[in-house]
């Protein structure tokens, strides 16, 4: 067992810089950018799903982000978000946002490692939240500073880092092998329901074989013959969600699971911080998740019973084809994410505008067909998901263990 050797202010180690604002006519052309949205339940940025910035001509060398680099939120309207922490574990051309604060070490007798996975602890969080004697709504640079250290050697701060790292690695395989099955899933959607080249009574490519098309007011493009549109409020059962009373949420264990928002989003799953003693609108197991406030189209998977509060929608298919309706969400989330780029920015999707999604809605008999090929994918998913849960689980329970002695690294 190793014991910590000092305690050091961060600010005796580290250097802060605050991110940058870019206005929209910087979006673009080729940069990254960290932004609070890319926070969700991770401990590495998602580097492929970033967005992109144009920087020439405003940002300055030191403005980029390095390896080894810890990146927090600095000010958000969710304070559930301020101070969380992510670790930019690769050498890549990144920027982040003026919402965000970055730490750089420059002690040596700190592990990069050690310290990003300190910050996830409830140690630290609680000195942040402490500093002012309030739970912090915006974080500085003078807040991190004062935060607290421990330090113990060297070597026993890069073994406690392995430990979790082999736990996190073992998460992130998981997550590349589900996002290709979902990757697979999704191509087949678009090339059945959006591209029309579904397989026809021969086996061919429905519309690139000649199948009849009509055009269709409502959705302002040719749609097969014979197809139906639909309100999503049609072939979804939709619940919005309504937040319980304040006095009744806990962090306990004590009553039922309860999610607010997408700030509780994981990669398919949500993460359990709050539960509530008096839940007013509740999602069953296998509901889709659906965030109705900014970022509006983000999805998850309910794995039990919970609780929803405003800032999500629970969604399962009227006909039993939720393989097809999560792919459908998937649809109308690239179709926000189209107008928020395009400039038209939604902070929320009213009941009366999810319920409307009008849709192409095709043959029992197809949607049967696909979701035979979905719901396997599917599954693997679940399994790997809620096997990335329990390691989630294991990882969060062994950090503080490591961090104060009571396990000990070998």
């Amino acid at each position: 067992m190793s014991k910590v050797l000092n305690h050091l202010p961060l600010g005796e180690i580290a250097v802060f810089r605050n991110g940058l604002n870019f206005g929209k006519e910087s979006r673009g052309n080729g940069c990254m950018l960290v932004g609070v949205p890319d926070f969700q339940n991770r401990f590495s940025p998602d580097y492929e799903s970033l967005s992109e910035i144009n920087p020439d001509g405003i940002v300055r060398a030191d403005d980029y982000l390095q390896q080894g680099d810890i990146v927090f939120v600095r000010s958000n309207g969710n304070k559930a978000l301020v101070g969380r922490s992510l670790y930019i574990s690769k050498d890549v051309k990144a920027l982040f946002s003026g919402f965000c604060i970055r730490a750089r070490l420059i002690s040596e007798d700190v592990d990069k490692l050690f310290f990003a996975y300190y910050t996830k602890t409830k140690n630290f969080k609680s000195q942040i939240s402490s500093s002012s004697g309030t739970n912090i709504n915006n974080l500085n640079q003078g807040i991190l500073s004062q935060v607290k250290i421990p330090v113990f050697h060297k070597s026993y701060q890069q073994k406690i880092a392995a430990v979790l790292s082999v736990l996190d690695s073992k998460i992130d395989c998981n997550n590349r092998i589900n996002a290709e099955l979902k990757a697979i899933a999704k191509t087949l959607y678009d090339y059945w329901f959006v591209q029309f080249d579904f397989p026809d009574a021969n086996g061919k490519p429905y519309k690139s074989s000649g199948g009849k098309m009509e055009y269709n007011a409502t959705l302002k493009r040719e749609i097969p013959a014979g197809w139906k549109v639909k309100q999503l409020s049609q072939i979804a059962n939709i619940t919005m969600g309504q937040s319980p009373p304040g006095e009744s949420l806990t962090d306990s264990g004590d009553g039922v699971e309860f999610f607010q928002g997408s700030t509780d989003f994981g990669w398919q799953f949500p993460t359990v911080r709050q539960f509530t003693t008096q839940p007013a609108r509740m999602a069953k197991r296998g509901d889709i998740l659906l965030s109705v406030r900014a970022p509006v189209g983000d999805l998850n998977v309910a794995h039990l019973d919970c609780c929803i509060g405003r800032g999500l929608a629970a969604l399962n298919s009227r006909d039993g084809f939720d393989g097809f309706l999560f792919y459908v969400m998937q649809y109308f989330k690239t179709v926000f994410d189209r107008r928020n780029s395009e400039g038209t920015t939604f902070g929320s999707i009213t009941k009366d505008d999810l319920y409307s999604l009008p849709l192409a809605y095709p043959s029992t008999e197809l949607l049967t067909e696909y979701d035979k090929v979905v719901l396997r994918y599917n599954q693997m998913v679940f399994t790997r998901s809620m096997e990335n849960q329990h390691l989630t689980q294991l990882r969060d329970w062994l950090l503080p263990m490591l961090m104060n002695g009571q396990v000990t690294a070998a």
